[in-house]
């Protein structure tokens, strides 16, 4: 069993011509993988092994440097890095399990003769990547004695036949008279004469059953069927030509028919096996993505609507091409107009943008798709789709008046006056006693209502007038709406506000906006209380309105609600942002993501937050998130993770060196190591601790640093710096049981250095220091013995 994923990365020069390729299968279904590294000129790859044989890495030096950087790659069994250094290049292949480097100076095409060389210079390498077992052959010792003879293969060679055909028969040059044939088949195909294509295919394939075109008119026989929906008929030939031509060009495209075949005849677990081969063995493929489309029309007829969603999404976003991105746009758009209006605009416009012609290939179903975005308010989309078709049919079309009616209403309804009026016009213009014509006259005078030339404070005191005066009236209810239309654009928004309980009254069917003006009202008050800074009426806002602002707003808010301690709301800021595709941004809210959750006590998820952001940190001693490391210790410490907390510490060294920031870490690894009997990470961490106490002049950690290193000290018998760190207390004011400790320990370190008066001094001090103590007791103990 051979399975075969090629990694080939081939740098290029006048002078230097790099190939490194990899390769992945299995031997007696045991995986391995094999690295072939080669140039145009010999270079030199030596293993590097350690004491017991083993090797731990692989070298290749290379005189010549390469013209453009090749990127580290890594699969199962390797991890591949490349260096520039000095006037030289090197390529470097660590192990993750075992590896095995050969030599192939023999090219089994050219050469007679092969035997074992023990090179060290040759134009390619093998690297053999392995768990357990080396794979394909077994390796034996060979004796010192033994003798390299070489292998002949020129008396093995096979006579040369030349060219076959598909029956594997000597191919003899005559006419061919399927070519014509052929090349009609696929002018047939192109001008939609599906039935003469498949009279010709069936024709020739009788005729000429060895045709050396005969896997290509297999393959527009599965299209033909396609085309006329005969599925059974796609399903037979597809697998007959999967079957033939594996390795035909066109495998992609026939699996994707026959995956869609199948999900058209309601089989859904064979249209997955086909799907699932096309997406893994050709991914990236034109026919990969149109599978994501039909994948995405069989889970959306069996009810799978978010899974269906998902792949037109990827087909839409992988593709470079434009009749997959439309179509994948088009379903989109047909899918959301329902529950999600605004998205389904979004990608109508993604097709009225790259390929707006997609609209007429289904003129009912995109005229069906066109209302339903303007019932949803989505007129400017909606005009947008009417004018596409407009453009690419004639007045004869049944249709054609329809449209320029819905497309001149619809802009009638927008902020586009000068397009709607234009649109009026065109169909009083062309349609002067149409069907449509008392619609287009209110439209157009209704345009008219605000004067363009007035300025603000004209336009108010008119509305004002308006409302008092037609209280109750249609008009009245107008010029409320169109006051607060202007406030809004003014950004009055808290005398807008304060006619909330009247605008609260309008009819919603006649001022289908009204909610989305108080909304923005609500939006620009916000927005002007974090330019400003007043956090105080941002959290007043926030917590009195559902509101959703930019992004470019989310820095202000998230300030805001960690100054003022809200942080379910800052979390939902920060939350929101870490999905975004910009790179340093999406650092910066996953670090203030971890603050909110070390402050909230939520260890587990900072955690898993903590190692997000760490994969995405280049430099971490100079990344401005570095501290995340210290937050990540500061959660393994409350969830009492003591190896992490271990590993955690020493990159916190390793970024920050002994730092007074770190100081109640150091007391937390102290503490740790105590409560593992580590007496060297007590020495170590204790050591740092006292460093910095002395240099901040600050023992906000003493006496317990000194007793518990102290301790670590007398356990490896290092006395001498047991009684350097002791004596230390001496400078420091203890309360007077703590001193008699300090002075019985004290006693005890010289007593080890056999400096016996000096020790019986300091049992003398500490029973003076406080003679009711446990410490005084013992030590009146030593000196009795």
């Amino acid at each position: 069993m051979f399975k075969k994923i090629l990694l080939a990365f081939i740098v290029t020069t006048n002078s230097f011509a790099l190939e490194i390729s990899i390769d992945s299968a299995k031997d007696n279904f045991i995986k391995y993988s094999t690295l072939t590294i080669s140039d145009s000129d010999t270079f030199l790859c030596q293993e590097i092994k350690d004491d017991f044989d083993v090797t731990t890495e692989i070298i290749c030096t290379f005189s010549k440097m390469p013209s453009e950087d090749i990127q580290n790659i890594q699969n199962d069994f390797f991890k591949v890095n490349s260096l520039k250094k000095s006037d030289a290049f090197f390529i470097t292949i660590k192990p993750l399990y075992k590896i095995k480097l050969i030599a192939d100076i023999f090219d089994l095409t050219k050469d007679d003769t092969v035997f074992s060389a023990d090179v060290k210079f040759a134009k390619r390498w093998s690297v053999v990547g392995y768990k357990d077992t080396f794979p394909l052959f077994e390796e034996k010792q060979k004796s010192a004695l033994a003798l390299n003879l070489p292998f002949y293969l020129d008396k093995d060679k096979f006579p040369f036949v030349g060219g076959l055909d598909l029956e594997g028969n000597p191919v003899h040059i005559k006419k061919v008279e399927d070519v014509t044939e052929y090349l009609k088949v696929k002018e047939d195909f192109a001008q939609k004469r599906y039935d003469d294509a498949l009279d010709i295919i069936e024709a020739v394939l009788q005729n000429y059953p060895h045709t050396l075109f005969k896997s290509e008119f297999i393959y527009y026989k599965i299209k033909v069927y396609d085309k006329l929906k005969d599925y059974e008929n796609v399903i037979s030939n597809a697998k007959l030509f999967l079957r033939e031509y594996s390795s035909d060009e066109n495998i992609p495209e026939v699996l994707a028919l026959i995956a869609k075949a199948y999900a058209q005849i309601e089989q859904p677990s064979d249209a997955d096996y086909f799907f699932d081969r096309l997406f893994s063995e050709h991914k990236g493929n034109k026919f990969a993505q149109w599978g994501y489309i039909y994948k995405g029309e069989m889970l959306e007829a069996s009810g799978g609507d978010s899974q269906a969603l998902k792949y037109y999404k990827k087909a839409l976003y992988e593709t470079r091409d434009l009749d997959v991105a439309a179509s994948a746009a088009y379903h989109l758009s047909q899918m959301l107009v329902e529950n999600n209006p605004k998205e389904a605009a979004k990608y109508a416009m993604k097709i009225i943008k790259a390929k707006p012609s997609y609209f007429m290939k289904n003129l009912k179903s995109s005229i069906d798709l066109m209302q339903a975005l303007a019932d949803a308010d989505e007129y400017k989309v909606a005009a947008t789709i009417a004018d596409t078709m407009l453009k690419n049919m004639g007045p004869t079309y049944d249709e054609y008046e329809s449209l320029l009616k819905d497309k001149a209403l619809w802009l009638a309804k927008t902020d586009d006056k000068k397009a709607a009026l234009e649109a009026l016009n065109d169909y009083l213009k062309k349609f002067p006693d149409g069907d449509y014509i008392d619609k287009i006259q209110v439209a157009k005078d209704g345009l008219f209502f605000e004067s363009s030339d007035a300025n603000s404070s004209v336009k108010l005191a008119k509305y004002n007038k308006l409302i008092a005066e037609y209280k109750g009236d249609s008009i009245g209810e107008r010029a409320l709406y169109e006051k607060a239309k202007l406030l809004l654009k003014e950004k009055k928004y808290a005398d807008l506000l304060s006619m909330k309980k009247e605008l609260a009254t309008l009819d919603r069917e006649t001022f289908k906006d009204i909610d989305s003006i108080i909304h923005q009202a609500i939006i620009g008050l916000m927005e002007s209380s974090l330019k400003n800074k007043n956090c105080k009426n941002v959290l007043v806002i926030a917590n009195d309105y559902n509101i959703s602002l930019s992004n470019s707003w989310d820095n202000g808010i998230y300030e805001c609600a960690m100054k003022g301690g809200d942080f379910q709301l800052s979390k939902s800021i920060a939350s929101k942002n870490l999905a975004t595709k910009d790179l340093q941004e999406r650092k910066k809210w996953l670090y203030r993501y971890i603050r909110i959750d070390f402050e909230t006590g939520n260890y587990s998820e900072l955690i898993d937050a903590a190692k997000d952001l760490i994969a995405l940190i280049d430099n971490e001693k100079t990344s401005p998130y570095k501290d995340i490391y210290r937050y990540l210790f500061d959660a393994y410490e409350r969830l009492n993770e003591k190896e992490n907390m271990i590993k955690t510490m020493a990159k916190i060294e390793d970024i920050f060196g002994v730092n007074y920031k770190d100081i109640d870490r150091y007391v937390a690894m102290i503490s740790l190591g105590t409560a593992l009997k580590d007496d060297n990470m007590v020495i170590h961490y204790g050591t740092n601790v006292m460093k910095i106490q002395k240099a901040s002049h600050s023992y906000a950690q003493t006496p317990y640093v000194e007793f518990t290193l102290y301790g670590a000290y007398m356990n490896q018998n290092e006395y001498k710096k047991a009684l350097e760190v002791i004596k230390s207390l001496d400078q420091r004011s203890l309360s007077k049981d703590v001193r008699a400790r300090q002075k019985y320990l004290l006693g005890m370190v010289l007593s080890k250095l056999h400096r016996d008066k000096e020790a019986k001094k300091a049992y003398e001090e500490a029973i003076k220091a406080d003679a009711n103590s446990a410490w005084a007791k013992l030590a009146k103990s030593a000196l009795e013995l």
